[in-house]
């Protein structure tokens, strides 16, 4: 479940090692080139990180970032 906090969505995803993590972030990279929206994130070996905003609307959560947020679910 995504959760809004600090103007962004945030979502933790756990994968059973760092090769699924990753081809987990080339889905998302791939997805998020095709929308021209891009998040910030963090990978540590298994875990993956996702914050949603949108920077040219002042940092904001807005209807683009639920959009990749329910696409990005659909990849797992």
């Amino acid at each position: 479940m995504w959760k809004e906090n600090n103007n962004s969505l945030y979502k933790h995803f756990e994968f059973n090692n760092f090769s699924d993590a990753f081809a987990f972030m080339t889905k998302v990279a791939l997805l998020a080139e095709s929308s021209q929206h891009h998040p910030r994130w963090t990978n540590e070996w298994n875990k993956v990180e996702i914050w949603l905003s949108t920077h040219d609307q002042g940092n904001v959560v807005t209807e683009k970032d639920r959009k990749l947020a329910i696409a990005i679910d659909k990849l797992v």
